[in-house]
């Protein structure tokens, strides 16, 4: 019975030095996977939001040397009856709004400052959008009707094998994808641990084989397909996107901090949702967007791919929100009223007619109760309206 005893110690203490030691291998993939899994805790969402560099890979946006944009003061507007309540109810974050240009409302809340970089999620989908715009311009892409196989051969075999890459902007590449975040082996819940442990989202992209549709046919928001964006834009230019995002966009745009992209553990952008800035960055760049690809004199973006990616142009349903190239316009919208829209409340909400830009950050665990996106879509236009 000792003699039993004393080798189940000993086979017991070599499997906790194992244990300690597979523990300290992968103590950075295991510390990822926990931020994950407590990321959106009601305890620490709003911090967690402004400190994805502590938890994540990650990879500076260069700024470039060019002088900080300025952003002036203009009148301070009163908001309108309600937006206290609003702001405190969906967890609002930071409130900026721009008239003709100038900072008519700057406000930050729940302990956040102007300094905080904050977390995109899908609005760095439309920074995406803007990078297509300047790649197809520069010839590198030479049609969107073309196969995403061309730029992206990781993708034969795949369920995007046949798609264009026009399918894939209007998020019709008819590719099997379940984007319920409350779902913990939902597709992109998948995603998100391959991201903390280090894995390719390359890789994941490529081993997507279901479809539920041909490709065009159907409008369905799927997140991986601006993945698929970002391999075909690094297969036609042999670029990365942070460099290039950072020459053709970043830089031109005189932010005053540098941004940051969430990477994969092969040190690819997670640019689907992983760009963080600080709240009047996000302003400099919706207002380039508003002033149609121009911002201090320079034309950044092509005018008419702003026309053409914020056009409602993909085949959604009747009664459904509209879509263009990775950009969202809301039901019942007046020409050059559209948004770019991330999970659990960020939006640049842009209203062309009015000169108006509303840069909202948040952290809205209750995102995804019916009417909350209505409810923010209408408190915008009620901003907007005032001028």
């Amino acid at each position: 019975m000792r003699r039993i005893l004393k080798w189940t110690l000993r086979i017991l203490a070599v499997l906790a030095i194992a244990a300690i030691a597979i523990g300290l291998w992968k103590r950075e993939q295991i510390a990822r996977l926990m931020a994950v899994n407590t990321l959106f805790e009601a305890e620490h969402i709003v911090e967690n939001f402004s400190n994805m560099d502590s938890a994540f890979l990650h990879t500076s946006v260069p700024r470039g040397d060019a002088p900080v944009m300025p952003l002036p003061e203009g009148q301070p507007m009163t908001l309108p009856n309600g937006t206290e309540d609003w702001m405190d109810t969906r967890a609002v974050t930071s409130l900026m709004v721009l008239h003709q240009g100038e900072v008519v409302h700057e406000s930050y809340h729940l302990g956040t400052s102007p300094d905080d970089r904050r977390i995109s999620w899908s609005v760095a989908k439309s920074f995406l959008s803007a990078l297509m715009g300047i790649v197809v311009a520069e010839g590198d892409i030479a049609s969107l009707d073309d196969p995403v196989t061309q730029y992206a051969p990781m993708l034969k075999g795949s369920a995007y094998d046949g798609a264009t890459i026009r399918n894939v902007l209007q998020m019709t590449s008819g590719v099997r994808f379940d984007e319920d975040y409350l779902d913990y082996d939902s597709d992109i819940n998948r995603m998100g641990r391959v991201l903390a442990l280090g894995g390719t989202m390359d890789g994941f992209a490529a081993g997507l084989a279901e479809r539920d549709t041909e490709s065009g046919q159907r409008w369905q928001y799927v997140s991986i397909d601006t993945h698929v964006l970002s391999m075909i834009i690094r297969g036609a230019t042999g670029r990365d996107i942070p460099s290039l995002l950072s020459e053709k966009i970043i830089a031109p745009l005189g932010l005053e901090s540098a941004p940051y992209y969430i990477t994969d553990g092969e040190g690819v952008a997670f640019v689907l949702g992983g760009l963080n800035l600080t709240t009047r960055d996000y302003a400099r760049f919706g207002l380039m967007i508003e002033q149609n690809g121009q911002l201090g004199g320079r034309q950044v973006v092509p005018a008419d791919w702003i026309a053409d990616s914020t056009a409602p142009s993909a085949p959604t349903e009747p009664g459904q929100i509209g879509y263009g190239y990775q950009w969202w316009i809301p039901q019942g919208a007046e020409p050059g009223q559209f948004m770019a829209r991330g999970i659990y409340g960020q939006y640049i909400y842009i209203d062309q007619g009015r000169d108006v830009v509303i840069v909202t950050t948040a952290a809205d665990r209750a995102f995804r109760e019916p009417g909350v996106n209505d409810a923010n879509i209408a408190m915008f236009r009620r901003i907007a309206e005032t001028f």
